[in-house]
C-alpha cells in the first residue's frame, strides 16, 4: 500500500516538474545563465519556500521571467552575468525585509485592501495574459498542439480514479510520441548531454549601478506573487494570505532568490503552470511539490534526463499551457462569482480598470501592439498586472473605502 502511494506521488510530482520545466530552463537560455543551475536552484528554492510557509502551500518555484530584461541589460553593460547575480541577491534581500514589514503591520491590513473585486480580476489577468505565450509555442505545430490539448481535456472523462489526475503527463507523452512520428524532435540535447555533470555554479559580483537597475523590478514581482498566492489559495480553497501568511510566502520567495543568486541561478518566483496543474488534478498535497523539487535537484546533475526533457517540443508544451493558463483565468471569474461581488458602478470601474490595464501589458500588447506603462526609473516601467493591481487597489480604496465587503 505504501509502495503504491509512493509511486502515485512520484508520478504526480513528475507531472508538476514537466509542467514547469520549459519555462524554468527558458529563462537561463534567454539570459545566458546555466539551465542546470536554474533547475537545481528551483528545487532548493521550493524546499526553502515550503520550510518558510510551514509546508502548507502547494507551490513550486521556478525562474522569474520578470527579471529577464534587467539581467540582459546588466550582462550587456558589464559583460559578466555575475553582476546580475549580485543585483538579484540584493533584490531577494529587499523582498525579505518587505516580508518583515508586512508581518509588522499585520496581515489583516493587507486583506482589507484586497477584496474580491480586486483579487478576481487580478487572477483573470494572470491567466489570460499568458495565453499568447502558449499560442506562440503551439504555432510550431498546431496539429500536435491541438491533439495534445484535446487529449489533456478529454482524458479525465475517459478514465477513473488516480488516472484522472495524470491527464497532463499522459498528454505530454502522447504529444511527444506524435512529435517523434512527425520528426519534430531534435535529439541533439540528449546526445550531447553527459550522464553526470556538476552544474556551473558561480558566485555573485556587486556594483551599485547593477543593483539599482535590478532591484526596482521587485515592485512588479510582488504584485505577481500576490496574484499567484491568491490564485493558489482560490484553487485549494484556503486563504494562504492569512495562513501561513503573506509575510511567510514573501520570505520564502526572497530567501529562495537569495540562494539562487548565490550559486548562479535566476531569481525564483511562484509558477502559474503549477497552479493550473493543481486546478486540473484537484490534488493539493504540498508534499508532492516537495518531491518534484527533489527531482529538479537531481535533474540538475543528471545530464541525460535533463537533455531528454529539453527535447520536448514547444508545440506539446504549448497545447498543455493553453489549458493550464485558461484554467487560471476561469478561476478568477469563479472567485468573483463565489464571493458574490456586487456589479454596481463602483466595482465595475475597479474591475474594468484592472482588466484593461492588466491586459494592455500582455494580451492587448501581443494582439494590438500597445500597453499602458508607468516609468519608475530610466530602465524600469510598471505595466501589466503590476500596474493594474496598484491602480485597482487605489481605485477600490477611493470608491469603496477599505471595507472587506464592498
Amino acid at each position: 500500500m505504501k509502495a503504491s502511494l509512493s509511486i502515485k506521488k512520484s508520478i504526480l510530482a513528475l507531472q508538476h516538474l514537466i509542467a514547469m520545466f520549459g519555462a524554468t530552463v527558458l529563462v537561463p537560455i534567454l539570459t545566458g545563465l546555466d539551465p542546470s543551475v536554474a533547475l537545481f536552484s528551483a528545487g532548493c528554492g521550493t524546499l526553502i519556500f515550503h520550510y518558510c510557509t510551514k509546508k502548507k502551500v502547494p507551490v513550486f518555484l521556478g525562474s522569474s521571467f520578470a527579471f529577464i530584461p534587467v539581467i540582459v541589460q546588466v550582462a550587456s553593460k558589464y559583460g559578466d552575468l555575475r553582476y546580475a547575480q549580485g543585483g538579484m541577491l540584493v533584490a531577494g534581500l529587499v523582498y525579505v525585509l518587505f516580508s518583515f514589514f508586512i508581518r509588522g503591520i499585520g496581515i489583516e491590513k493587507i486583506q482589507k485592501i484586497l477584496p474580491p473585486q480586486v483579487i478576481g480580476p487580478m487572477i483573470i489577468v494572470i491567466g489570460f495574459n499568458l495565453l499568447p505565450t502558449a499560442f506562440n509555442m503551439a504555432k510550431t505545430s498546431y496539429i500536435v498542439a491541438g491533439l495534445t490539448l484535446a487529449l489533456a481535456v478529454a482524458w479525465p472523462y475517459l478514465v477513473k480514479g488516480f488516472l484522472k489526475q495524470i491527464s497532463i503527463l499522459v498528454a505530454v507523452i502522447f504529444g511527444y510520441v506524435l512529435s517523434v512520428a512527425f520528426k519534430l524532435v531534435d535529439f541533439t540535447a540528449i546526445n550531447n548531454a553527459q550522464y553526470f555533470a556538476v552544474p556551473n555554479f558561480t558566485l555573485p559580483l556587486f556594483d551599485i549601478e547593477a543593483i539599482i537597475i535590478i532591484v526596482p523590478i521587485i515592485f512588479a514581482v510582488f504584485m505577481e506573487h500576490l496574484g499567484d498566492i491568491t490564485t493558489n489559495g482560490a484553487v485549494v480553497g484556503q486563504n494562504f494570505i492569512e495562513d501561513p501568511g503573506l509575510n511567510r510566502t514573501l520570505l520564502g520567495d526572497g530567501l529562495a532568490t537569495v540562494f539562487a543568486s548565490l550559486i548562479g541561478g535566476p531569481a525564483n518566483t511562484t509558477y502559474g503552470e503549477n497552479t493550473g496543474v493543481l486546478a486540473i488534478t484537484k490534488n493539493y498535497d504540498p508534499s508532492i511539490l516537495r518531491l518534484a523539487a527533489v527531482f529538479a535537484i537531481i535533474l540538475g546533475f543528471v545530464g541525460k534526463l535533463g537533455g531528454f526533457l529539453r527535447t520536448i517540443p514547444q508545440a506539446v508544451m504549448g497545447g498543455i499551457s493553453i489549458m493550464l493558463f485558461s484554467m487560471i483565468g476561469f478561476i478568477g471569474i469563479r472567485n468573483i462569482r463565489d464571493n458574490h461581488v456586487k456589479f454596481n458602478i463602483k466595482n465595475i470601474i475597479v474591475m474594468g480598470s484592472i482588466l484593461f490595464i492588466g491586459f494592455s501589458g500582455g494580451l492587448f500588447k501581443e494582439l494590438f501592439g500597445f500597453s499602458i506603462e508607468l516609468p519608475i526609473t530610466a530602465n524600469i516601467s510598471l505595466n501589466g498586472l503590476s500596474l493594474a493591481a496598484i491602480v485597482g487597489i487605489l481605485l477600490n480604496a477611493i470608491l469603496n473605502g477599505v471595507k472587506r465587503d464592498a
